[in-house]
């Protein structure tokens, strides 16, 4: 069974950096993305990528700001965020599917993904 747990969430002032990881397990995962959820807000979809190839997608909101990255013999994917906004603050998830999906269209998408993990909390104030 696919199993993903987040850490790394925390408490960073304006302008600062957050380093996410998503540490998974199971087998033949094709890809893995990032969510939030902001207070009041619906979940939005930030950044995927491909276990095998390494293929990206990110949202505009996040775009220059965001890198995703992973390490396959660690089974961990990375989520470097940096220039962070208070607009950032949210809950992150961790998603994963074995589905071969278009990285395009359907990684960012609520209905691309089929394990989820529980979340870590972002908070950027002064």
């Amino acid at each position: 069974q696919t199993q993903l747990v987040e850490s790394g969430g925390g408490l960073v002032q304006p302008g600062g950096s957050l380093r996410l990881s998503c540490v998974t397990s199971g087998f033949a995962i094709y890809a893995i993305a990032w969510f939030r959820q902001a207070p009041g807000k619906e979940r939005e979809g930030i950044s995927c990528i491909t276990y095998g190839g390494g293929r990206t997608n990110y949202a505009d909101s996040v775009k220059g700001r965001f890198t995703i990255s992973r390490d396959n013999a660690k089974n961990t994917v990375y989520l470097q965020m940096n220039s962070l906004e208070p607009e950032d603050t949210a809950v992150y998830y961790c998603a994963a599917t074995h589905r071969i999906i278009d990285v395009r269209h359907m990684c960012l998408r609520d209905d691309g993904m089929d394990y989820w993990g529980k979340g870590t909390l972002v908070t950027v104030s002064s």
